[in-house]
């Protein structure tokens, strides 16, 4: 009985780690852009961190210190939605497994 209850737990893991191999392939395509002053400026990033776009209006380009944060917000607006849907991808994998902290899969 334990040995069948094993064999059945390791295929789980193997197809759990699986699903996640997937799942981390395709956040590699994940596109978000991210927004600061109502769109005055927009950058652009994939799965993997990385700017592919930037969008800057005129209208914000005089005041140099306004613009620095407003790319910065806009960078940080991109990124909180690639990590949300990064982690909404992997929820759907694990399950939302919780882990013991130190934790995380694959092992």
């Amino acid at each position: 009985m334990f040995k069948g209850g094993m064999a059945s737990m390791m295929q789980k893991a193997q197809k759990i780690q699986e699903d996640m191999q997937k799942a981390q392939a395709e956040i590699k395509y994940l596109k978000a852009t991210g927004k600061a002053a109502g769109g005055a400026v927009q950058i652009s990033i994939n799965g993997e961190h990385q700017a592919t776009d930037i969008k800057i209006d005129e209208g914000v380009m005089n005041d140099k210190d306004m613009l620095e944060d407003l790319i910065l917000t806009a960078i940080n607006d991109a990124n909180k939605q690639i990590a949300d849907a990064s982690a909404a991808k992997m929820k759907n994998v694990t399950g939302d497994i919780k882990l013991p902290g130190g934790m995380s899969l694959p092992f």
